[in-house]
């Protein structure tokens, strides 16, 4: 792998976020990251899908048998063992990624919306707040929500693209991409009041990735239509924005010392993931 990490080259937004973090605490945040998104590499290239079947089945194996040739994956090891990341985390995102290696994807419900952001991105917040040192439970349903607001987020932006590749995720209309942008934004107030209780010298880059992604759907919002949609092409947060967004996170950090809320008393909606996955074994 050259010296520019996956994180960088994949994860603009993360990027910028991860400039706040601790140099040690970023290399732990990008290993993670390099490791989910090889992951999903796999499932996302131009192989037919009987390939790319064999090639994750590989992948996943050599994590299990935790073969240590493969620096991404003893790197992903000591995480696991330096954090406490339960294997049923891991396997959560195995089994979201293996859903997409399929000749057509389609999901047909909110459940199956949910489940499935859970376990391609939810997983992803969970494992980087155990690596930022978080421990309450219901904080670490909210590195779940904000994990499950991110990939809404993506999902709403990436509608056209991933309808080429045979993959639907929600409905190729803007009442319904507005709608999952809705259903994100649910996501990221649970995620918020929980970012008091991530070490203060974490705290402020998770503010600022969270504050950048959720630009992301208020200017898919400003579209107004299916056809300017369309038309806008791929959706991002410029410098610019990424550099206000930041300032506006100087905001949320006040916001947080001031409020007392008690995270506890956060409604997290996760009632249809538990009728399939019991999230209190994974926290």
């Amino acid at each position: 792998m050259s010296d520019k990490n996956f994180l960088s080259v994949y994860a603009k937004s993360f990027s910028w976020a991860g400039f706040f973090l601790p140099k040690r605490t970023y290399k732990k945040c990008s290993a993670l990251y390099d490791f989910c998104r090889i992951a999903d590499n796999i499932a996302d290239d131009d192989n037919v899908v009987e390939i790319k079947q064999k090639e994750f089945e590989k992948f996943e194996n050599n994590f299990k048998q935790k073969n240590f040739d493969e620096p991404i994956i003893k790197e992903m090891w000591n995480l696991v063992d330096e954090f406490n990341i339960s294997l049923n985390i891991i396997n959560d995102l195995f089994d979201g990624i293996k859903s997409d290696i399929k000749q057509q994807v389609k999901l047909n419900s909110k459940k199956e919306l949910l489940v499935y952001s859970y376990r391609v991105a939810g997983t992803v917040g969970l494992m980087m707040a155990k690596i930022l040192n978080v421990s309450k439970k219901s904080s670490l349903k909210s590195a779940i929500d904000l994990g499950i607001a991110m990939q809404l987020t993506n999902i709403s932006r990436d509608v056209i693209e991933d309808s080429k590749n045979n993959r639907s995720y929600i409905n190729e209309c803007f009442e319904e991409i507005s709608s999952t942008i809705k259903l994100a934004d649910n996501f990221y107030a649970n995620s918020f009041f929980s970012i008091k209780d991530i070490p203060i010298s974490f705290r402020f880059s998770i503010l600022v990735a969270r504050r950048v992604y959720r630009k992301i759907g208020y200017k898919i919002l400003d579209k107004k239509n299916i056809k300017n949609y369309r038309d806008s092409g791929k959706i991002y947060v410029s410098n610019i924005e990424k550099i206000l967004e930041t300032f506006l996170s100087i905001y949320d950090l006040i916001k947080l010392s001031l409020v007392n809320k008690k995270i506890d008393t956060i409604v997290h909606d996760h009632n249809l993931i538990y009728e399939e996955i019991n999230l209190d074994e994974r926290v």
